[in-house]
């Protein structure tokens, strides 16, 4: 076969985004203004339900945002999934809290109420379920969980714009938080981004204060008002986590195809399914019946007849130029988190991470540039 170059992701930038930019820039007005509040109304729209979205620098600062809303702090412990990127676990600590480690479900690669419900103790106040890869984690179990023993859930929905659960929309099918991320490599992007979602007044209030420095007003508000002035007071020490209009204005218009986006890498997801399901490598878990799946992710793990290591594999896939990734290397297996796992298992996990690899997925792959990967993973385990 004709070696090619496939990368891992590549971002989906059209002229509509360049355009919005462009005016933007042409506008006089960069900073967290007209097209913030816009790309929130829009996105808390497209999430509907009445709720509130709180527009920050990164789906880290909105998780940061969501934990000091409700109040979680020293003494405090949150449960959180060691399948995730270590921005799931640091906010936790930016709070003062205790992350309490979970192993995931070997089938789903998520957390539900078996993983969750062993790990709470009288100083439990929060969980955060990761939508892993786009799929939605059982959020009408994990709700009833957290009703029962009087919790808060700060979901964690970073690869997961626009997936849903039961037929209603991450966001607001259980947590009382949401956070999204708009990285340059998820389902949409801003650059660098976020949202903060909830149908939470206090939360959704406090988080717009604490986003930019605890001050009660934005600058936008301030000085474009009829009813606005100079004046304004600072509340609370808070933190600087506002977004510009340059990335909103960026978002807005990749919010308009989020739907042509979720078509794209769901057909490319059922070709892999199609192409592969005869090798020796588990398919990344479907949706639940009734939710939907945002594809972010489309991750493989070699079985025992692939006859050759995780590494091996993805070595010998950057070798014809396919460009794989592994995500994540669990977090109890980090330096900075083993102190807070001593003594404690997390089997499935680590099956995962001695098998797991993610394959290019990316709006845009054209037939051809997936049609070579297959054709590479086919070559790698077959020869």
């Amino acid at each position: 076969m004709r070696r090619r170059d496939v990368p891992f992701f590549r971002p989906a930038i059209g002229d509509g985004e360049i355009a919005a930019v462009v005016e933007c820039l042409r506008s006089g007005w960069l900073t967290t203004g007209p097209r913030v509040h816009a790309f929130e109304a829009a996105f808390a729209g497209a999430i509907g339900g009445g709720v509130s979205a709180v527009a920050v620098t990164s789906a880290t600062a909105a998780l940061h945002l969501g934990l000091e809303a409700m109040g979680i702090g020293p003494g405090d412990e949150v449960v959180v999934p060691t399948l995730t990127f270590t921005a799931t676990a640091e906010v936790v600590r930016y709070v003062g809290a205790r992350p309490v480690f979970v192993d995931i479900d070997p089938e789903t690669l998520g957390v539900g109420p078996a993983q969750i419900a062993p790990a709470l103790t009288e100083r439990t106040r929060a969980i955060m379920p990761v939508h892993f890869g786009g799929r939605s984690c059982d959020m009408t179990a994990l709700r009833a969980l957290a009703d029962r023993t009087g919790l808060r859930i700060l979901g964690d929905a970073a690869h997961a714009f626009p997936a849903g659960h039961r037929g209603r929309p991450i966001g607001r099918c259980g947590a009382d938080a949401t956070a999204f991320s708009f990285y340059a490599n998820k389902t949409m992007t801003t650059g660098e981004g976020g949202m903060l979602v909830t149908a939470d007044p206090a939360i959704a209030t406090r988080a717009r204060t604490m986003r930019l420095h605890g001050i009660d007003r934005d600058v936008f508000d301030r000085f474009h008002r009829p009813q606005g002035g100079w004046g304004y007071d600072v509340v609370a020490p808070g933190f600087k986590y506002n977004m510009t209009d340059i990335a909103a204005a960026l978002g807005l218009v990749q919010l308009e195809r989020a739907a042509a986006f979720l078509a794209d890498r769901a057909r490319l997801a059922r070709l892999y399914d199609e192409a592969l399901r005869d090798l020796p490598v588990a398919l990344p878990p479907g949706p639940s019946p009734g939710d939907d799946h945002a594809w972010h992710l489309y991750v493989i793990r070699l079985t025992d007849d692939a006859r050759m290591s995780r590494d091996a594999f993805m070595e010998a896939m950057r070798a014809r130029g396919v460009a794989c990734s592994m995500h994540y290397r669990p977090l109890h297996q980090m330096t900075v988190w083993q102190p807070f796992c001593a003594g404690r298992h997390f089997p499935h996990a680590d099956d995962y991470a001695a098998r797991g690899v993610s394959l290019p997925l990316f709006m845009g792959m054209t037939d051809d540039e997936q049609a070579y990967v297959v054709d590479v993973v086919r070559d790698v385990l077959t020869r």
